[in-house]
């Protein structure tokens, strides 16, 4: 929301306003008042400045009485699609009440942040926010899909905001389809297949896909932008025909038209008038791909003729996979002819991001407390169907996230084949897989040889980062690594032992920097790294030796480099030892320029938002 004006009456609500402004630092302050501020715009009547920006703006907030706003916004509403958000703050700043266009307008979201600010109590009526259950009318514009109904819209929120018993049917995943799985309503069943849904149980359907369904119960469609469309054609092609007939083609396969994400054929037809009009009008990326890409693609219908006359073995399907990066066809390609000199042919798939199948997440687990996983790892640990963790660099406490049926094993005694076998029996069931690394999974995490086996077994999967034990070791040593004209970078290396280094790669080099040195697995070569590090950095360094950061048996040893291998050596510890060095560890100098009241940025310019400008 950026057009917006705060509208105070009395002066202890222009100081809440003037406070406002700072959280909304674009935001107009008005009053009738005389004021000490720069920042405010004293008008002579907030009824004619109404008269003139209310259509304007986005968002107004009153700091007034209620009946004060009512009255003022009373002559301008015209519709909730189209009015502003509208909220009023008591003078005291005690209670935010959103008053207009909740939903669409964003008002409630509006009246919680203006909440937060001030330390008061939002007061929402709408019913769904009430009952904190979803707001069917804005989901589908939160999630950028279409929507569709079989009956009114006010028929179907009264269905769900009394809780009518609503079958969700979800045939693709997305950010959107992940929060409705992890906030459904009790009042609402999930199912992934339309087969399993008995109807007659149920008062309400409510489905997120690009299929077409009929069901004899109001319904709501979601339909999410994931198809992808490959496209050859004769020279000549009449744009509105095509369009027509493309239309009545994915209608017949029960497929929804509005779900085409990208549209895309063979280079030679990147001036396809009738491709480029019906991608314009229908606001479809329109991509063409050179016949070496289209031959990099193996196609279920290759054509002799069409490789006679273009050198590719078929435009279609190549164009719709390579758009999707899918594998595998939802449509093969269709041969249709509009008369007897114009044809064309098409071919689709859906985004391999959004085909709901089995996936590997491998997960950075953070450093050692349970609670420094990611919400993001969190979530997918929750849901996982197996668990595979490292048991001696992950508490056994992490897993006390996973679902009580899930299958969790520590894959400490098992070996890289054995831990591939036991997650493709799973894959191959569609289960949901989780692999957990300690840390980040970028940083001496051994997933590369993991990956390799996925890619040549062509198993999906994403990485979670972590938090690394790094960061841990500064929270946990009250530090920033990075001190302004001190310190600006950090290293992240080891210590040469048993594994080579590479050739350019040594602590004396990084050490030359005199970088803040974090340095792992080099317990065991603590006098050698010591003696590197010596080149370079001033005996009396600050060091910190850290064993198993963040973890109930954590232990933490601070000294000067000079004594670090006795450090070490005293500690007794050999494994999951981080080692820190440089000037950073405990420095309280050199302010930063961000928060001065000289330096000016994006968002404290000292720039003055006030009427007359």
């Amino acid at each position: 929301m950026k057009k917006i004006a705060i509208i105070a009456v009395t002066e202890l609500g222009v100081k809440i306003a003037v406070t406002l402004q700072k959280e909304f630092p674009k935001s107009l302050v008005i009053t009738t008042l005389e004021t000490p501020y720069d920042t405010v715009s004293s008008i002579p009547s907030i009824s004619d400045y109404l008269n003139h920006n209310f259509s304007k703006l986005e968002g107004i907030c009153f700091v007034s009485a209620l009946g004060i706003c009512v009255r003022l916004i009373a002559p301008h509403i015209r519709d909730k699609n189209t009015d502003p958000a509208v909220i009023s703050v008591d003078d005291l700043g005690l209670h935010v009440q959103s008053v207009l266009s909740g939903h669409k307008g964003g008002a409630n979201d509006f009246a919680i942040k203006v909440a937060t600010i001030l330390g008061a109590t939002p007061v929402i009526s709408t019913s769904s926010d009430v009952q904190n259950i979803w707001a069917l009318d804005i989901l589908g514009s939160q999630y950028e899909w279409k929507t569709k109904n079989t009956v009114s819209m006010n028929t179907i929120m009264a269905l769900f905001v009394n809780n009518k018993s609503t079958a969700l049917l979800l045939d693709i995943k997305d950010s959107g389809t992940r929060y409705l799985e992890k906030t459904t309503p009790t009042f609402v069943t999930i199912f992934y297949d339309e087969a399993d849904i008995d109807y007659t149980q149920f008062e309400l359907f409510i489905a997120v896909s690009y299929k077409i369904y009929k069901p004899s119960i109001p319904s709501l469609f979601f339909i999410p932008k994931v198809l992808s469309v490959g496209s050859g054609c004769s020279k000549k092609l009449d744009s509105l025909l095509f369009q027509e007939t493309l239309k009545q083609q994915f209608e017949a396969k029960g497929l929804h038209f509005s779900a085409i994400k990208n549209f895309g054929s063979i280079d030679i037809k990147a001036s396809q008038q009738a491709y480029l009009d019906f991608c314009r009008e229908n606001n479809i990326v329109y991509s063409t791909f050179t016949p070496a890409k289209i031959n990099t693609i193996s196609i279920p219908n290759p054509s002799k003729m069409v490789q006679s006359k273009i050198g590719v073995d078929g435009v279609s399907e190549s164009c719709a996979l390579l758009l999707s990066g899918n594998t595998e066809l939802l449509i093969e390609k269709q041969k249709i002819h509009i008369n007897t000199s114009e044809k064309f042919t098409f071919s689709v798939a859906i985004d391999v991001k959004s085909v709901r199948k089995a996936t590997i997440a491998i997960i950075g687990a953070g450093p050692g407390d349970e609670e420094l996983i990611t919400v993001k790892g969190k979530l997918y640990l929750e849901q996982a169907d197996c668990v595979l963790y490292a048991g001696s660099l992950i508490p056994e406490e992490m897993t006390n996230w996973c679902k009580p049926d899930a299958i969790v094993r520590n894959s400490a005694m098992m070996t890289l084949e054995e831990q591939v076998s036991l997650m493709q029996t799973h894959y191959k069931k569609g289960n949901s897989i989780v692999r957990l690394q300690c840390g980040d999974p970028s940083l001496y995490g051994a997933i590369q040889e993991q990956m390799t086996i996925f890619d040549a077994l062509e198993m999906d999967y994403f990485i979670v980062p972590g938090i690394s034990s790094f960061s841990a070791a500064a929270a946990v040593l009250k530090s920033e690594f990075t001190i302004p004209e001190v310190v600006q970078s950090i290293v992240l290396t080891r210590g040469e032992g048993k594994t080579p280094m590479p050739v350019k790669e040594n602590i004396a080099a990084f050490a030359a920097t005199n970088a803040t040195m974090c340095i792992f697995l080099s317990a065991g070569i603590a006098a050698k790294v010591q003696a590197q590090l010596l080149e370079h950095f001033d005996a009396n360094t600050p060091v910190a030796v850290m064993y198993r950061i963040t973890w109930k048996d954590e232990e933490i040893y601070e000294g000067t480099l000079q004594n670090l291998a006795a450090i070490v050596k005293k500690s007794k510890k050999t494994r999951t030892v981080l080692i820190v060095v440089g000037h950073a560890i405990g420095a309280r100098k050199n302010r930063s320029q961000l928060y001065s009241p000289e330096w000016k940025h994006i968002f404290r310019t000292n720039k003055k938002f006030v009427v007359t400008e």
